[in-house]
């Protein structure tokens, strides 16, 4: 009785091979762009990943030798800080202006001491004589008109640094982020303190609010 000779499955070539020594090589080599890594689909068969992005690298670096537009992606975090440096130095500035505007309103030491010097001066012009109109002139006209003059320099450089403050969003390079509401509400305040400090100096300059003293007394 004729027989039909069992053909060895897979598991029993496996276990030859094992007993024989010889074992087959496992296929280690991915094809380009198979989900399960390996190198890119651009890349050629069996070119490690690192050795890809290095060509990559280097022809990016000949690119922009030759003198072509290579594009990058923009770094968040470069953004980022810019956007956070240009806060930084509108809101000093805006704190600084409301200060120049106080500072107008109240009077500062460097207008004081334009006074004394205007009232000393005045003192050694009348030392040896004058009439009282002179005197009243030099002793307390001068000083007077000098404590205006400082304090409207102060009131003038509120309102152009408050003005800068509010109008700087407009020049250069747009920010992707708003200014602060309250950076614009201490530079407004700025430029209100200001025109009222600009308007008070130039009326004591001019002696609209309190006259000058008349030699008869009036």
């Amino acid at each position: 009785m004729n027989t039909t000779p069992s053909t060895p499955t897979t598991d029993d070539t496996e276990e030859k091979k094992a007993a024989d020594g010889t074992t087959a090589a496992p296929d280690v080599t991915k094809k380009a762009g198979s989900p399960e890594g390996g190198a890119p689909a651009d890349a050629a068969p069996g070119v490690p990943a690192s050795d890809v992005t290095a060509m990559d690298v280097a022809a990016t670096d000949a690119a922009a030798e030759d003198g072509l537009e290579v594009e990058l992606e923009p770094d968040p975090y470069d953004e980022a800080e810019a956007a956070a440096a240009a806060g930084v130095g509108t809101g000093a500035a805006a704190v600084v202006a409301a200060g120049l505007g106080i500072v107008s309103l109240s009077g500062a030491w460097t207008g004081r001491v334009a006074a004394e010097r205007e009232t000393l001066i005045g003192q050694i012009k009348t030392s040896g004589g004058g009439s009282a109109a002179q005197q009243i002139s030099e002793l307390y006209g001068d000083a007077w008109h000098s404590t205006a003059l400082v304090n409207g320099l102060f009131a003038l450089l509120a309102l152009l640094v408050g003005v800068f403050v509010l109008v700087r969003p407009a020049f250069g390079t747009p920010s992707l982020r708003p200014m602060a509401g309250w950076v614009r509400s201490v530079a407004t305040a700025g430029i209100a303190l200001g025109v009222l400090g600009l308007l008070i100096s130039v009326g004591m300059y001019l002696d609209l609010f309190v006259a000058m003293p008349s030699a008869a007394g009036g």
